[in-house]
């Protein structure tokens, strides 16, 4: 068969990623962190870019009406005299929306779609007045202060609240129990203290006072020994059983360190039981130990998880959110300079340049401000699907996925993916990770609305720690127990859940509980 060369033609779609693209995704993923260190390093790169003021003048413009020389900047004045109108970011001189989708080969709805808001979030899951869509507030983004320095977010040293999440989320596996972890983390200070009174978080995460003492009793096994403490003696029997060394004479120095403190040792060798060397050696060991366990872990101050969005109650009974405006780097197209320069003569190579950095500030403008907006759609849609968990905690969390908030919201899955990872929502249950609202559906009895798991897995653990070693609840007995609240679950999956909370099998719940009693 004779070989002969052949031209055809065919037409095809395929979707190219251009750098605008892929940056578009990448600042929607972003953490306010990473977001904030990306920002500093554009306005480094870029000489078009201002750092907005309060007022949205940029602050050359601001430097300039400063000087003697602000009567001859008239463009300068022009921009900042109407900051609101957005003047300093499309004017005349920038490149209209298609004019830049026909040079970067890219749709800008592609990468995210234009959201027109109104109404507003009503608690009961509907729209107040009548409107369907979720609504926000209106958003700018937060001045960095003089004092601003990115370097404190490109440095790689692990902090105390770090240390302690990343050991939380290997010795946890349950999602209520981690968020009331992450929420004592939060409080526990530099030195390793936690002074946050444990009935008022109890109170404001709607858990019991067991939970949390059994959650702040596992942070307290993690390193550095003694972290999590709530005073020095509790520090220091923390440290001494981690060396098995607390006995009952240490238990007894441990315990009256004011005797301690007064050198009252003929005191402590009557309050311990032991002679003069035995109480010599007993004062050593303490001194040995760390009363600030916290410091050994980095230098800095340990911060709170900074939210992203803030939710609150209005007064109509809605609920209100809105961006953290302080986690919004907000930057400006500098048009003025644009055209000082452009005037001048120029190479090829230099007109190329300068045209590359205007369309790259532009889009990154663009973009900053449509990653706002869908940053804070997901967030209201999300608040409006789960506003049980907000009026009345864990318990009342309703399964929910991607899809679900996607479709609400007229985006693509990956889109919410993104805008959830690494987002956090400050609500009046705490300051919760977006991703911990999405929990799969478990079946209702009797065809009611379906179960949250992470719901379903705080009943499961609510009833095993109310049981008693008379009346140890074996799975079969959890999943009666279950369907008699309206879940229809499996024993199967009772028992999956169980063990993903590493509680032990009845059996062995059993013995504890008897070995404990008899103790």
């Amino acid at each position: 068969m004779a070989m002969s060369p052949k031209l055809e033609f065919r037409q095809s779609q395929s979707l190219v990623m251009t750098p605008q693209l892929m940056q578009a995704i990448k600042l929607l993923q972003f953490s306010n962190l990473e977001l904030t260190a990306y920002v500093e390093a554009e306005l480094e790169r870029n000489p078009l870019l201002e750092r907005a003021s309060e007022e949205g003048m940029p602050e050359s413009a601001e430097r300039a009406e400063a000087g003697d020389s602000a009567g001859e900047s008239g463009a300068d004045k022009s921009g900042g005299e109407s900051p609101d109108t957005g003047e300093w970011m499309a004017s005349d001189m920038e490149p209209s929306r298609a004019d830049m989708e026909s040079r970067m080969d890219a749709d800008l709805a592609n990468v995210f779609p234009d959201d027109v808001p109104s109404g507003q979030m009503a608690p009961g899951g509907g729209a107040a007045g009548g409107s369907a869509s979720s609504s926000y507030t209106e958003w700018s983004g937060g001045e960095r202060g003089e004092d601003y320095n990115p370097e404190a977010f490109l440095a790689a040293e692990t902090t105390l609240a770090d240390h302690l999440e990343a050991q939380l989320s290997v010795a946890e596996t349950d999602q209520t129990r981690r968020l009331i972890g992450l929420y004592l983390i939060g409080l526990i200070d530099e030195t390793g203290y936690l002074t946050a009174d444990l009935d008022k978080v109890a109170e404001q995460l709607s858990v019991s006072r067991a939970e949390v003492d059994d959650v702040l009793a596992l942070i307290q096994t993690f390193e550095p020994s003694g972290v999590g403490a709530r005073s020095l003696s509790e520090c220091l029997a923390l440290q001494l059983r981690e060396k098995d060394r607390y006995d009952p004479a240490m238990q007894a120095l441990v315990e009256n360190l004011e005797l301690l403190a007064r050198h009252d040792r003929n005191a402590l060798r009557r309050v311990c039981g032991v002679d003069a060397a035995d109480i010599a050696d007993m004062i050593q060991e303490i001194r040995r130990l760390d009363p600030k366990p916290g410091l050994v872990i980095g230098s800095g101050v340990v911060h709170p998880l900074v939210p992203d969005v803030y939710v609150r109650p209005g007064r109509d009974g809605t609920w209100l959110v809105e961006l953290n405006s302080e986690t919004l780097p907000r930057v400006l197209v500098n048009q003025s300079y644009h055209a000082t320069v452009a005037k001048a003569s120029l190479s090829a190579e230099e007109k190329s340049f300068l045209s590359e950095c205007l369309q790259s500030a532009s889009w990154l403008t663009r973009s900053l401000d449509q990653r706002a907006r869908t940053i804070l759609k997901v967030a209201s849609e999300i608040v409006r699907q789960q506003d049980g968990f907000l009026l009345h905690g864990v318990r009342h969390l309703r399964p929910l996925n991607l899809r679900m908030v996607a479709d609400a919201i007229g985006m693509h899955e990956s889109t919410v993916s993104r805008v959830t990872s690494n987002k956090y929502i400050s609500t009046p249950r705490g300051v919760v990770e977006m991703k911990f609202f999405f929990s799969s559906a478990i079946s209702a009895s009797g065809g009611g609305e379906a179960h949250s798991a992470e719901a379903v897995r705080h009943r499961i653990r609510t009833l095993i720690e109310n049981e008693s070693a008379e009346d140890v609840l074996s799975d079969d007995t959890l999943v009666q127990k279950l369907k008699a609240d309206g879940i229809d679950i499996a024993r199967r999956t009772v028992a999956k859940y169980r063990e993903s909370m590493n509680i032990p099998s009845s059996v062995q719940r059993r013995r504890e509980k008897l070995s404990q009693r008899n103790a």
